[in-house]
């Protein structure tokens, strides 16, 4: 019988995707920068709106913006591609809790 834990399903789809993204790095470049950079600018977006002009909003705004361009950094700088994938998980992470943190219902 196959019995998988929820952490082995994950690390297994973490590889596969990792090596997918490492195989077609040049192809998948562009994407993700589109990618993230919307992700990013959605996020920023529901920040302004929900918290006015204070400094704790300027704060939060500098989180997305900070998540996108470390990640564009790293692709600019050409880094190792292990690196920019683990990038790309974090900059996805951030901005996603963002914008469901932000959500209004």
């Amino acid at each position: 019988m196959w019995a998988f834990t929820f952490e082995q399903i994950l690390q297994k789809m973490y590889h596969s995707c990792r090596s997918l993204f490492i195989r077609y790095y040049l192809m998948l470049i562009p994407m993700s920068i589109i990618l993230q950079s919307c992700l990013g600018s959605i996020a920023a977006f529901y920040v302004l709106k929900s918290i006015k002009a204070s400094v704790l909003g300027m704060l939060l705004l500098s989180v997305p913006v900070f998540a996108c361009m470390l990640y564009n950094a790293a692709v600019l700088a050409q880094l190792n591609k292990h690196l920019v994938f683990n990038l790309l998980l974090v900059s996805l992470a951030v901005n996603t809790t963002i914008i469901l943190f932000f959500l209004e219902p």
